[in-house]
């Protein structure tokens, strides 16, 4: 069986990680590379960097931070934030990187997943979906600026979408559940892994050992992302792994 993965997040401005609730009220928890180091030797599978204060700006400053974490670090990391072109997630890539995420920009300009895909290849691309399900509908709607913006799209047909057009993994945000640290929402991953069939990275609402175990397991997802847990401390990677492999579930310990 496939070793589910363990992926700690690091949303990053100005060169530091940062954590809120629902993207807002953020508070700096440490250096970015610094915090990369240190999950890396915990046993994190692989990491997530999202630059949250991606502007024109910042790219710059977030370029030369990819080069020092790939100088620091001996496991996979994924980066994201501001990513619009075929030319931003060159510059990554060629920093150090080893996938990217395109969120908004592939919301709103789909074709750039395929762009990305026939130049590096799909194992280069994942997309991020922020959705937010709505009590009116019942539905599940893919939002954008940290889920401020509501799009035309529904999760599912989104997913399916990324997937044809090359995208290599699905990161999937609960836009409800983020920063809360109330568990996930297992009935919409496990949907999720039955309509595409690429691996499905859980993120949103990490607050325990059994919410990950949940959503590895009931929401048959490939990945759990986490982060107020890992940052404050509340759990090791290396219990956390323990632990779940204690309850039949595999990991790479």
């Amino acid at each position: 069986m496939v070793a589910k993965r363990i992926i700690p997040c690091l949303d990053v401005k100005n060169g530091r990680t940062v954590k809120g609730i629902n993207f807002e009220h953020l508070q700096d928890v440490g250096s970015a590379v610094e915090l990369g180091k240190f999950y890396a030797r915990e046993g994190a599978d692989e990491l997530v960097y999202l630059d949250i204060s991606a502007s024109d700006e910042e790219r710059s400053t977030f370029t030369s931070l990819v080069e020092e974490i790939a100088l620091g670090i001996n496991i996979p990391f994924t980066v994201g934030g501001g990513i619009s072109s075929i030319d931003d997630a060159s510059r990554l890539l060629d920093a150090g990187a080893d996938k990217i995420t395109l969120n908004t920009a592939g919301v709103y300009n789909p074709g750039l997943i395929d762009e990305i895909a026939r130049k590096y290849g799909n194992q280069f691309v994942v997309v991020a979906i922020d959705a937010k399900m709505s009590e009116d509908d019942g539905l599940w709607h893919v939002t954008t600026h940290g889920g401020r913006r509501f799009t035309d799209k529904e999760l599912y047909s989104w997913a399916r979408e990324a997937e044809q057009r090359g995208a290599g993994e699905i990161l999937f945000t609960s836009m409800n559940h983020d920063g809360t640290r109330q568990g996930y929402p297992c009935e919409a991953f496990a949907r999720l892994s039955r309509e595409v069939s690429i691996p499905i990275i859980a993120s949103g609402g990490a607050g325990s050992v059994d919410d990950i175990a949940k959503v590895l397991t009931e929401g048959c997802a490939d990945a759990a992302l986490a982060a107020s847990i890992f940052h404050y401390g509340e759990i090791s990677i290396g219990d956390l792994k323990k632990q779940l492999s204690e309850k039949g579930i595999t990991v790479r310990l």
